[in-house]
């Protein structure tokens, strides 16, 4: 009489954390936040103290990135948050993209981190140049096919020049989270205020009478 075939092991579980190259990756990003945030500048930065730091072997940053400034620019790059997906309203897009820039500002503010990498960039024009690369130009190219959207739907005016026109509308937002550190960037209503009063045109009534 045949024995039956042995039963089979039971189904292993999902694994659980992260894969060890996921881990990895975080503890490097960690390590250069903690870096930074003790006051090691862009340039202070090595490879060696970054794989000390993250308790990792060079040889496992080197796999990831040829070089220090491709690490610093990935690790930026990620701090940033994805773009607004389309709402199809040029209206709640605008707000969508001034809030999007008001919430950036905010971690900016909050993450010092960010704040010292960005304000030490510009002294590193390879690392400023991947980054305008990577973050600002997608940016810019969707504001441009905002505005764009805008003007041949009718809803923004088409006598103003396209790169001017996106100037107005996000300017005023940028100012507010570069320049002034002061600013009422926290006010949840910003993005809407801004918006409207930009679409309603910011003309008084002085000027609108003397206009007609």
């Amino acid at each position: 009489m045949k024995s039956d075939p042995p039963a089979a092991p039971p189904c292993a579980g999902p694994r659980r954390g992260r894969p060890r190259s996921e881990a990895a990756e975080q503890a490097i990003f960690a390590a250069v936040e903690e870096l930074m945030t003790a006051g090691t500048s862009l340039a202070e930065l090595t490879i060696e103290g970054i794989a000390t730091a993250a308790g990792v072997g060079k040889a496992t940053i080197y796999r990831r990135w040829p070089n220090k400034e491709a690490l610093l620019i990935d690790m930026v790059s990620r701090l940033e948050e994805p773009l607004p997906e389309s709402t199809g309203s040029v209206r709640d897009d605008l707000v969508a993209m001034v809030e999007y820039m008001r919430q950036r500002g905010l971690a900016k503010r909050s993450r010092w981190v960010l704040k010292a990498a960005l304000g030490q960039m510009h002294s590193w024009p390879e690392l400023h140049a991947a980054y305008r690369a990577r973050v600002i130009a997608p940016r810019r190219e969707a504001a441009r096919r905002l505005v764009r959207r805008g003007v041949a739907g009718g809803e923004l005016r088409a006598d103003v020049d396209e790169e001017l026109l996106g100037d107005l509308l996000l300017g005023p937002i940028l100012a507010r989270s570069v320049l002034w550190d002061d600013s009422d960037l926290d006010d949840p209503q910003l993005a809407d205020r801004m918006v409207d009063a930009l679409l309603g045109g910011l003309a008084g009534p002085a000027l609108r009478a003397g206009s007609v």
